[in-house]
């Protein structure tokens, strides 16, 4: 039998432990890496209507009744207005807003306090995390018809957020609230104010500066230097469409006043053109399956069209498939099976439509829905609408129209940004507050 001394058998014993703790931290260690890549790898809702930018998901565990007292598991206080979307990346919710001037239910301001600011809250308890502050560069609009001076929607990936504040730049900020690259798109400015949200491709930012400079820019992702410049894009405030050819290009999509135009993304090659016979200019987003993209704009008139991708030079002729008298003039579409599904911004009424004829379904005027400018979401078999109101609709994603419920919220002023997933719960924001809505 070995004798060891009582000091050996501790020291060989404390090794022990220490071997299991330096294991069990490095197991830590390499969970934590695996989490955050999972995060990266798969944000739940990291831009202007999804990842797939098609204001659609196929999660049907979202909340679909709830009141201001039943179904909200956080509200956060907005230090100012807004009517961007909320984007989803890692454990951050990111959101836009402005503050100093114009401030709906606000006293005073002036334009030389007018800051726009980007803001991160925690997707656990809504707490807010960091804030990103640009003051205006000026001159600016007086005054911003109907939502304000924060509309854009911000779009995040793994180093970054990119957030475009009209002629104050395009911004690209880390996940701790410091700052990258600013880059300049232009310096126009409009009294319906500017939009279009970034678009991110390779590495790239798409902007669509029709405000500010009637142009679509291409800006390097890490170094925000631009890499090309395309002219011509007029009363465009919607957001640009990675498209798909049948043949399996990849187009970038566009609606102009009269025209739906199509660019290579890596070069900003015009690619093809189509004629809308739409006379107003263009605020939806389309959106797009198979190679064929649909567009909704205008109040009168043809208001909606199809168009089959893959073309080369003006292809109205040739790829236009149809055209309707039924659209939206803000609002977008949501696109499920062989049907698209909206709500007119300004009449209250619902629509399904055949998206291979354009054939209108249905179109359902639907009670206390006012004005709606928030784009449709689609979360499994059900479609959601939010109105101005703080009222959301929803409705069976069916051919035969059917309500599922109607949920009121009616203490944040008014609502005029899209709804936002997050897992298995629905984000929606207003002028005053971030609402978290689920069990």
């Amino acid at each position: 039998m070995i004798n060891r001394c009582p000091q050996v058998l501790r020291d060989r014993a404390s090794g022990r432990l220490r071997g299991v703790a330096t294991v069990a931290s490095y197991l830590m260690f390499l969970i934590s890496l695996l989490g955050s890549a999972v995060a990266h790898a798969e944000p739940a809702w990291s831009a202007f209507r999804g990842d797939q930018a098609m204001g659609s998901t196929d999660r049907a565990d979202l909340p679909w009744q709830w009141s201001e007292s039943q179904n909200i598991r956080w509200k956060a206080k907005m230090p100012g207005a807004g009517a961007s979307s909320p984007c989803v990346w890692g454990e951050q919710i990111l959101l836009t807003c402005y503050t100093g001037y114009f401030v709906p239910g606000e006293q005073g301001g002036s334009l030389d306090d007018l800051k726009r600011h980007l803001l991160a809250f925690d997707r656990n308890d809504g707490k807010q995390l960091w804030q990103y502050t640009v003051p205006a560069k000026l001159p600016e609009e007086e005054q911003i018809r109907d939502h304000g001076f924060a509309a854009n929607t911000a779009a995040a990936d793994a180093e970054r957020i990119y957030v475009h504040f009209g002629k104050s730049g395009v911004h690209a900020v880390d996940h701790q609230g410091k700052r990258v690259w600013q880059a300049d798109v232009g310096s126009q400015t409009s009294g319906w104010g500017t939009s279009a949200s970034p678009v991110l491709y390779k590495d790239l930012v798409l902007i669509n500066a029709s405000v500010e400079s009637e142009s679509l820019v291409a800006l390097d992702r890490d170094t925000g230097k631009e890499r090309w410049r395309v002219g011509g894009i007029r009363e465009a405030w919607n957001t640009p469409l990675i498209v798909k050819s049948s043949a399996g290009r990849d187009e970038l999509i566009v609606a102009i006043h009269g025209k739906v135009l199509a660019f290579a993304p890596d070069t900003g090659k015009a690619l093809w053109n189509c004629d809308t016979d739409i006379s107003w200019y263009m605020v939806p987003t389309a959106v797009a399956r198979d190679g064929v993209v649909y567009f909704l704009g205008g109040r009168s008139g043809t208001a909606s069209l199809a168009v089959r991708c893959g073309g080369s030079g003006d292809v109205t002729d040739t790829h236009r498939i149809w055209t309707s008298n039924k659209g939206s003039n803000v609002s977008s579409p949501v696109l499920y099976g062989p049907h698209l599904y909206w709500m007119n911004d300004q009449r209250g009424i619902a629509y399904c439509a055949d998206a291979k004829s354009g054939d209108v379904l249905y179109e359902q005027r639907l009670e206390r829905a006012d004005q709606v400018y928030a784009s449709a979401l689609r979360a499994g078999e059900r479609i959601y609408y939010l109105a101005r109101n703080g009222t959301t609709f929803v409705v069976a994603a069916n051919p035969t129209f059917k309500q599922l419920s109607v949920n009121h919220l009616s203490d944040g002023g008014q609502f005029n940004a899209s709804p936002a997933v997050d897992g298995n719960h629905l984000l929606i924001r207003s002028d005053k507050f971030l609402y978290c809505i689920g069990d």
